[in-house]
């Protein structure tokens, strides 16, 4: 672990400590100075002061990284010094304040509360902001309140190009200088009641709007509504076969089919699975089905001790409330677009630094950016990653396994003992999870359809014994691609896998094996 890592996690760790004692005084907490009141200020930790409670004041002194004070809670941090990208996002109440520059995507997706930069900010401030206000006392990049859809930014100074581009909501004001907004923006003057309503936030800290002020708003009727395309998985591995050792097996052999997924921070303990199939659900708390039963699950709340926790921008603040109760967590990458190499770590550090360090810490994000989602596996030093193959165009899953593969041994995420995971839109059966596993995955991730999950579990083990017997092995780490046939050319084109009847894959993928 990088020293500035283990800084950042030690910070929030004896944050989280002196926030609980200063909470029971009703007494603010500083950071940066010595016991006798020296000068000791912060310098680069990234992913810290975040998820303050409500009622906690924090007072730094420093220059920090990336991703500071996100995901607040209702506290109150005031930072003297500068932050790098990201400061206040995610921030659902409280209050933020940052008496010099800060960078790039100041207050990302917050939804409420407030935020007051008393310099000046990089790009894309306030962008995809839901709701609470935005005050920045300096200058603004460009990309101002890109994409937001609620909520107040105001900037004193000037701004940079295509402010309010993509705004759906929410209201843009600037007293300096703005260049002519980008389609979809309407540019008018302040009115006296707005310069009344915001009077209540500038009016503490000795600074007014005038009434040449600018105020940017979406353009009334210039788009329709706008439509994500459904990722869909549109053929499964029916044209995939499983094809025997040349070994057999005797009836009286010893079959094991669990799989164990050690995190890669010299625990040995680790995530038992009966069979390499990880259920995703909601909840398995207050779940009939679930209660007393001790299988691992990915869930979004109320995780149990063996269930891995799903994160993504929804529930990223509230979720540190969940860690003292489960095995570790999966970051949704997609669910951050964007976002550079240093803010997913922040974001990751800001988490890990509230979970014990034999937690499991995973990635999930989509096919079509394979590669992407390994190399940061890699860089990161993290677990492992899950792999959603769910497209807009509509994935063929044999196509995904030579996407798999190849981006694996470019990363060298198999070499170094990384987990990967196949995540299905369908339940799968013995068959799919023995294709997956063959194919270099650890494990299946899906829903379950109705129905009990421990009598779905036990079938599927004998399933899974059956086939193991059937191809001629007894154990899950003993299949490989050699036990994979294609059914039809067309299978084995995009699969990479030997056609049925021949001894080779196509010559175009002999360089996968």
């Amino acid at each position: 672990m990088r020293d500035i890592v283990s800084k950042s996690v030690k910070l929030n760790r004896d944050l989280d400590r002196y926030i609980e004692k200063a909470l029971e005084q009703d007494r603010p907490v500083k950071i940066g100075w010595g016991r006798a009141g020296d000068e000791r200020p912060k310098n680069g930790e990234f992913g810290v002061i975040t998820h303050l409670p409500k009622g906690a004041r924090v007072l730094c002194l420093g220059n920090l990284g990336d991703c500071s004070g996100i995901a607040n809670l209702g506290g109150t941090f005031t930072l003297r010094g500068s932050a790098g990208s990201m400061l206040g996002a995610f921030q659902e109440s409280g209050k933020t304040v940052v008496e010099k520059d800060v960078g790039n995507n100041t207050g990302f997706m917050m939804c409420g509360g407030e935020i007051s930069i008393q310099g000046s900010v990089g790009d894309s401030a306030g962008s995809g902001m839901v709701g609470g206000s935005l005050l920045v006392r300096g200058h603004a990049g460009s990309k101002l309140g890109s994409g937001m859809t609620g909520g107040s930014i105001v900037v004193m100074g000037s701004v940079g190009s295509d402010p309010g581009i993509g705004i759906g909501g929410g209201r843009i004001i600037i007293a300096g200088s703005c260049p002519p907004p980008p389609d979809g923006v309407e540019m008018r003057t302040i009115k006296k009641s707005e310069i009344k309503e915001f009077s209540d936030l500038l009016d503490p800290i000795g600074i007014s709007l005038s009434e040449d002020a600018l105020v940017l708003e979406p353009q009334k009727d210039m788009h329709g509504e706008e439509r994500i395309a459904e990722a869909f998985i549109s053929e499964g591995f029916e044209n995939i076969s499983l094809f025997p050792n040349e070994d057999t097996l005797s009836d009286h052999t010893p079959l094991d089919h669990y799989t164990l997924l050690v995190p890669g921070k010299g625990d040995s303990d680790g995530l038992l699975l009966r069979i390499p199939w990880l259920i995703s659900l909601k909840s398995t708390f207050g779940n009939e089905d679930w209660e007393g039963l001790d299988v691992p699950a990915i869930v979004r709340v109320k995780p149990r001790e063996v269930d891995l926790l799903l994160v993504d921008s929804e529930n990223l603040a509230k979720s540190v409330g969940e860690f003292g109760n489960c095995a570790g967590l999966v970051l949704d990458i997609s669910d951050f677009p964007g976002q550079n190499d240093a803010e997913i770590e922040a974001i990751i550090v800001s988490l890990i630094s509230r979970m014990v360090d034999s937690s499991i810490v995973m990635l999930r994000g989509n096919i079509d950016r394979v590669e992407y989602l390994f190399r940061l596996v890699r860089d990161l030093d993290l677990d492992g990653a899950i792999v959603e193959c769910a497209t807009p165009c509509g994935s063929r899953l044999a196509a995904s396994l030579p996407k798999i593969g190849l981006a694996s041994k470019a990363m060298g995420i198999a070499a170094a003992g990384k987990f990967v995971m196949l995540e299905l839109q369908h339940e799968p059966d013995a068959k799919d999870l023995l294709i997956a596993v063959a194919s270099g995955c650890s494990a299946v991730v899906s829903s379950i359809s109705d129905g009990d999950p421990s009598s779905k579990i036990r079938v599927m083990s004998g399933d899974l014994r059956g086939w193991m017997r059937e191809i001629g092995i007894d154990r899950m780490e003993r299949i490989g691609r050699r036990n994979l046939r294609a059914n039809d050319f067309d299978t084995a084109a995009i699969s990479g896998l030997r056609l049925v009847g021949y001894e080779r894959p196509l010559k175009m993928w002999l360089d996968l094996r």
